[in-house]
């Protein structure tokens, strides 16, 4: 079998430089160029911090669901619902107060908007993939019309609240002349190391990660598994709406028309990729940033940002394979 996966690696690398060979780029000067764009500096570092922090809320939200036995796909809509309310509370609320209560209201928009396909999975059975992708599409154009009409800002001409005051900023943690790491990127990675210990030391921890291995010997065990499999739905979207939350305290500061480019949707790849444990989203969100940061350095040099797009697919794949691997092997 480790042949298998060397073959799939290396027929990976292989793929990769022919696309890139055909785009008329060299190999090398691409790789350069990408990790030049985004750790190559202290601004380009401070810029994949800054694509990194939504994209690890989000991943641990989708992680919190597949260790549930849950795919939440729902995520991209779950964290513009958050978004959204958090921007509408932190508004009226301007300073410290603001920013607590903005963010509980984003995790508790984010719950609310999963509880839907939370409960018809738990007790109808419907496919949580089906109902999550429809409720994403009704988020977005919720949240457009909202932020185009009633929450609209008179001085804006594109759908969008007005800014939120400065009292009501997420603060920066470090700055060093262009390196700026901000209490967003805290806040997720101290949910990481929350959601790691619950995990692994809780009694509810463990229920839950018996309902998502096997829920018929999670029942016969006594654990009830309706109301985990709503509370593992309803966990995932509260930390997608926290993640949206944090995106608008700590940089964007109001809420827009696409306001999510996909954090979403790439929150899969990075759980995906983080395996079977929480702290694994730490490396695989930050590689998700690098990519997505150089990948706007790549586009500047004129080398399709698509091709960033080929490295997350390949890497995913190749994650897919191995932990196909590892079930297969304890089975």
């Amino acid at each position: 079998m480790k042949w298998r996966l060397l073959a799939l690696a290396g027929g990976s690398l292989l793929f990769l430089l022919a696309c890139l060979v055909l785009a008329k780029v060299s190999p090398l000067e691409a790789g350069q160029t990408l990790v030049q764009g985004s750790l190559g500096s202290a601004a380009a570092l401070t810029g994949t911090l800054r694509e990194t922090t939504p994209l690890l809320i989000a991943g641990l939200a989708v992680f919190i669901a597949l260790r549930a036995g849950l795919f939440n796909i729902g995520v991209e809509g779950q964290l513009t619902i958050g978004a959204f309310c958090c921007s509408v509370v932190a508004l009226r609320l301007p300073g410290f107060l603001g920013i607590v209560v903005g963010l509980i209201a984003g995790m508790a928009g984010g719950a609310l908007w999963a509880l839907p396909a939370g409960w018809i999975k738990a007790y109808r059975n419907g496919h949580e993939v089906i109902t999550t992708i429809m409720l994403n599409s009704v988020a977005v154009f919720l949240t457009t019309y909202l932020a185009a009409g009633p929450f609209k800002a008179p001085n804006q001409q594109e759908p969008s609240t007005e800014v939120l005051s400065d009292g009501s900023h997420l603060p920066v943690l470090l700055s060093i002349r262009a390196l700026h790491i901000n209490v967003g990127l805290v806040l997720g990675l101290m949910a990481v190391a929350v959601c790691t210990v619950w995990l692994s030391k809780t009694v509810s921890g463990f229920r839950f990660q018996a309902t998502g291995a096997n829920p018929v010997a999670a029942r016969f065990a006594g654990v009830e598994t309706k109301p985990t499999v709503m509370r593992a739905m309803l966990l995932s979207g509260a930390l997608a709406g926290f993640g949206g939350a944090v995106q608008v305290c700590a940089y964007e500061f109001r809420f827009y028309e696409g306001f999510s480019p996909g954090y979403g949707f790439d929150a899969l790849g990075v759980a995906l990729l983080a395996g079977n444990s929480a702290v694994g989203v730490v490396p695989a969100s930050l590689l998700f940033g690098i990519l997505a940061k150089g990948g706007t350095a790549l586009q500047i040099d004129g080398v399709p940002k698509g091709i960033t797009v080929v490295v997350l697919g390949l890497l995913i794949l190749i994650a897919a394979a191995i932990r196909y691997r590892k079930v297969n092997v304890v089975a």
